[in-house]
């Protein structure tokens, strides 16, 4: 059973792992200069089901485990935490996750002549390596939540988020996904070279915490809104998503067909709604 998310601690699941030393040279009007940097990790995992390759996913690494639930999620291998027998690390390669289907599952995926997926998935792409525009579709019905949020609350997400970012700080090359509720209070914040890395990482610990659908939740992210996106929250039943930047003509349709409150250039305490405006007062 889903369970509401006000009591959830917020957190955020980076490891020692995100970032890499190296040297570089620094060009400016005073002339060159040579020194430490440091850079996003981007390091290939791959995702085996039932001990069969399924996916490789260009990710930043840490919470492997909660990628590894949140992508399958939105690929629809798994519809909740009851289709999971188990999900673990291979012993000597720290870069392949195994994925145990619950029997009920597995048997079903038997029987899908579409199952196998087997494509890589780079750090800008969720969708990629889909055969037919047919398999975009999802077949849902429309969130209808009615829950409200303050335009003031909406207005602050930007620099909840930010702060929240302790790797792009040191960076500067990663992108973040955060959980929020009505009252803008941060629930997780993750972040990963790709976009949609993070949303998987959000939506993944969620599901593994038996907290689906997060019909009470807003998802802020800290760049543009593609169709993968909105996708990803409506399977998630989030009534509300929210960025920085703009959202494509693509995820602004599917946002209106799927319920969800769309919200693009939050910077600045403004913001433009594109679909269900009502939800915002």
């Amino acid at each position: 059973m889903a369970r509401d998310c006000e009591d959830l601690q917020p957190y955020s699941m980076m490891t020692a792992n995100v970032v890499r030393s190296l040297r570089v040279t620094r060009v400016s009007p005073d002339g060159r200069t040579t020194g430490p940097d440091v850079a996003a990790t981007e390091e290939p995992m791959e995702v085996r089901v039932g001990g069969e390759a399924f996916a490789v996913i260009m990710r930043t690494p840490g919470a492997d485990r909660e990628l590894t639930a949140g992508f399958l999620h939105a690929e629809r291998v798994i519809l909740s935490t009851d289709d999971l027998a188990s999900i673990d690390r291979d012993v000597e390669h720290r870069n392949v996750m195994h994925v145990r289907l619950s029997e009920p599952r597995a048997a079903a995926r038997a029987s899908d002549p579409d199952a196998r997926r087997r494509v890589v998935t780079n750090s800008s792409c969720g969708l990629c390596g889909r055969v037919t525009i047919e398999s975009l579709k999802v077949d849902a019905p429309p969130i209808g939540s009615e829950w409200t949020v303050s335009r003031h609350v909406i207005a602050e997400l930007p620099d909840r988020l930010r702060r929240a970012q302790a790797v792009f700080e040191e960076t500067g090359g990663l992108h973040a996904a955060g959980l929020f509720d009505a009252d803008g209070v941060l629930k997780i914040a993750t972040e990963d070279v790709g976009r949609h890395n993070a949303v998987d990482k959000v939506v993944g610990r969620m599901l593994l915490d038996g907290r689906l659908p997060l019909s009470n939740s807003i998802l802020f992210v800290s760049g543009r809104t593609s169709y993968e996106i909105v996708q990803k929250a409506f399977l998630a039943g989030i009534p509300i998503v929210a960025a920085v930047s703009a959202p494509s003509s693509l995820a602004v349709e599917l946002a209106e067909e799927a319920g969800i409150t769309l919200l693009g250039f939050v910077r600045d305490s403004t913001f433009n709604v594109y679909s269900h405006a009502r939800r915002i007062i």
